[in-house]
């Protein structure tokens, strides 16, 4: 777990470089393994923060670039399904809860989003590998691979989780 390998740091906590190239190692690994950034990025803070979410691990599975569409980044997702389940509401009628979820979902959306040049898989890998690729197509997934998409796309998902994970950490640690 990557709290463990980063110990406590005291009140400000690690920072986002020390986070994110613990995570990296992480991500690459389960990133290889699935194929998936959105059930890699939620597998990840699921575990590290015990959210109880494996059914949202299920139902993330087709996210990726919303059924590789080239439109919401599935790290983007996962990681605001994460969030969602530490400061989203239970019940539908809380419209305090609701509007209490959103500044750190949109703290997320922007951080992200000024790491990455945007919150799509489009503009994410225009600004990564310098061109879209249609990753359902055969021919343009395998150009996306040996232009070094993977590993992008590694760098991508890791800063998605540095980013949720500070947010998830500040809301766990008034919780305790």
């Amino acid at each position: 777990m990557v709290k463990k390998e980063i110990g406590n740091k005291g009140a400000e906590g690690p920072s986002d470089g020390e986070l994110q190239s613990v995570m990296l190692d992480r991500v690459k690994e389960l990133l290889l393994e699935s194929g998936n950034c959105a059930q890699t990025s939620f597998a990840i803070l699921n575990e590290e923060f015990n959210l109880g979410g494996e059914q949202i691990l299920k139902a993330l599975t087709p996210f990726p670039g919303i059924a590789l569409r080239g439109e919401t980044c599935g790290a983007v997702i996962g990681s605001l399904m994460a969030l969602g389940l530490v400061y989203g509401r239970d019940d539908l009628q809380d419209w305090k809860g609701y509007i209490g979820s959103l500044p750190s979902a949109r703290r997320f959306c922007q951080q992200f989003e000024e790491e990455n040049g945007g919150t799509t898989c489009s503009a994410i890998l225009h600004e990564k590998l310098g061109r879209h690729y249609d990753l359902a197509d055969k021919v343009q997934a395998l150009e996306y691979a040996s232009a070094g998409g993977p590993e992008a796309c590694s760098e991508v998902v890791a800063s998605a989780i540095t980013i949720a994970f500070k947010a998830l950490a500040k809301k766990s640690k008034f919780s305790d």
